[in-house]
Parts: structure tokens; C-alpha cells; sequence
């Protein structure tokens, strides 16, 4: 029987390519978003590429009811999911104080709360079986002083490197997946038009680059993937210069 794995934000942007890359590896899938009919289409398509399963639960994970949908199929112990992928997120301006408080919080929750509740749904079948991995999808931002984004993308970062020391002895691996700026949908989302976000060209990544490095990390145990050597390199030098100026790098773009 092929393993299964769970998406969260699976209708676009890296969610979607993440269905794509697994389905063509074989797995079946339960796809997780708010939008059921892009669930639909894109479910409809990998069937028939590829043979899999495909399940699709549409869940505004926001919505405790609707969460605990989600939390309940990780822990059936009849139908197994041998990987999960957090990755269900939006974004907002980096002005925090113009920011609409009740939208802060609603990104601190889907960027937090959701994925250490699906982490722990998932932990305890996982841990029983003895094999598994969870991949949270942070950015390079966690590394950086930006605004509450990246803040919360730091705690996905520090959770998952202790996760990983404290589960994978026990045959459990959690990766946090940090792609720099990736060409996706995420910036059209968040208020930005094409081309408007001031980002030079050549740091950004191909979302089908970002997804295939992060499986490949994620295979070999990997606590952190940064998914392209520059970014790597722009990580290291993060963490050697002032945090002034580190966050005034950092302001550039969404």
C-alpha cells in the first residue's frame, strides 16, 4: 500500500507543488485548504497522472471545529500518514503597528498554534510505528528580524530542530523547510502585485527546486533545509552581522 502523506495549504503556491512532486513518487494524499474546488481540480489531475489516492478535506484550519477535522485523520489508526507538511500560511506588511491587531493574531496562530497542534496529532501514531517525518514549512526569515513573519517562522525553526533531536532516535525526523523569496502566489496574496515587491531577480527561487531539495533534506534526517546555496550563505552572514542592519536587509520585500 502507498504511504500517505498530509498537506496543509495544498490548493497553490508550494502546498501544490508539494502534492505534485509526492503523487509522482508514488504516495497518496489527504490535501488540506480552505478552497474545495481548487482541491477538486487539482486532486482530479494528480489521479490521473499519477494512480494515487487522493483525499481532499476542505478545512479553514482558523476554526477549532473544522481543525480538530484535520487533527482526527492524523490519529486514525486505520489509515495511517506516514508524512505530514505544514505548510498553511499567509502573510501581512511588516508595519506592525498599522497592522490590524486581530489579523497579528490570526498569523500567529496559523503560524504556530495550527502547526504544533497537527505536530502532535501526527507524534503519536508516528512514534507508535516507529517511522515518520513532519516537515514545517518556515522561510529564511526566521533567521532575521522581520516583523512578526519572521518571528514566527524563528519558533517553527527552533521547534523542529529540537523535535528532531528528541523524535528521530525513535524514528521520527521534523525538518523546517526555509526557502528564501520563491515564486508562488504568497506575495500576490498578501497585497503585493507582480514585480512591485523589490526583490532582486536573482534571489529568487523555482518552487519545484525549493519542494525537490526539501524532500531530499527531509529524506536524510535533515532538522534544517535551506534550499539553496545562496540563501545558506546569506543565512551564515545574517548571523554574523549587526541585527540593525541584518533588519533593514531584511525589509525588502514581503
Amino acid at each position: 500500500m502507498a504511504k500517505t502523506a498530509m498537506i496543509t495549504g495544498a490548493s497553490s503556491g508550494l502546498g501544490a507543488e508539494y502534492a505534485r512532486q509526492l503523487s509522482a513518487m508514488g504516495a497518496d494524499l489527504v490535501m488540506v485548504a480552505r478552497d474545495r474546488e481548487a482541491l477538486d481540480d487539482l486532486a482530479a489531475a494528480l489521479r490521473t497522472r499519477h494512480g494515487v489516492g487522493v483525499e481532499v478535506l476542505a478545512a479553514d484550519l482558523l476554526e477549532p471545529r473544522q481543525r480538530e477535522k484535520v487533527e482526527r485523520r492524523l490519529t486514525d489508526p486505520g489509515r495511517p500518514i506516514e508524512m505530514l507538511v505544514n505548510n498553511a500560511g499567509f502573510g501581512l506588511p511588516l508595519a506592525f503597528e498599522r497592522n490590524d491587531i486581530e489579523d497579528e493574531v490570526r498569523h500567529l496562530d496559523l503560524h504556530v498554534e495550527v502547526p504544533m497542534r497537527l505536530s502532535h496529532a501526527a507524534l503519536g501514531p508516528m512514534l507508535a510505528r516507529g517511522h515518520g517525518r513532519i516537515l514545517n514549512v518556515a522561510s529564511v526569515a526566521g533567521f532575521t528580524p522581520r516583523s512578526t513573519y519572521g518571528a514566527c517562522k524563528g519558533w517553527l525553526i527552533s521547534f523542529s530542530r529540537w523535535a528532531n533531536a528528541a523524535y528521530a532516535g525513535r524514528g521520527v525526523t521534523m525538518t523546517a523547510v526555509c526557502p528564501g523569496f520563491t515564486h508562488t502566489n504568497f506575495h500576490e496574496r498578501a497585497g503585493l502585485p507582480p514585480g512591485k515587491e523589490g526583490v532582486p531577480d536573482w534571489m529568487w527561487l523555482d518552487a519545484r527546486t525549493v519542494v525537490a531539495a526539501s524532500l531530499r533534506d527531509a529524506a536524510r534526517g535533515k532538522a534544517v533545509s535551506v534550499p539553496s546555496a545562496k540563501y545558506k550563505l546569506l543565512v551564515t552572514a545574517s548571523r554574523l552581522a549587526p541585527a540593525r542592519l541584518v533588519a533593514r536587509a531584511a525589509a525588502t520585500g514581503r
